[in-house]
């Protein structure tokens, strides 16, 4: 009994919903200047492919080394209490491959926002 109630009020929306869909789209026909696109066609100031520079990515490039480290320390931090000494020599060559990293980003003027 609820299945055959459950059938007819969904067959009850769908015609519905797709009556009014018919009925609502119904528009008039469009003028000639509202078919013209926008602006009329007039020259564009700069060309369509024209390189947009995203100042952004470099430092977003940045902040994800640093999220990298972080996401190695967390579980070097257990691994440390078990292995020591060379644990830690580990994970200083690993900071001092990422220090090298962020001076040269310095270097080439990275954290110069313009």
């Amino acid at each position: 009994m609820t299945l055959i109630l459950i059938l007819i009020i969904s067959t009850a929306l769908a015609v519905s919903v797709g009556l009014s869909f018919l009925l609502l789209s119904r528009t008039q026909p469009t003028t000639a200047p509202q078919a013209a696109p926008f602006l009329g066609g007039g020259t564009p100031d700069t060309h369509a492919w024209q390189r947009y520079h995203f100042r952004a990515y470099t430092m977003t490039l940045v902040f994800i080394a640093f999220e990298m480290e972080m996401m190695f320390m967390y579980p070097w931090a257990v691994v440390f209490v078990t292995e020591g000494l060379v644990a830690l020599v580990e994970m200083g060559m690993f900071l001092a491959i990422l220090s090298v990293g962020i001076l040269y980003g310095w270097r080439e003027g990275v954290f110069r926002w313009q």
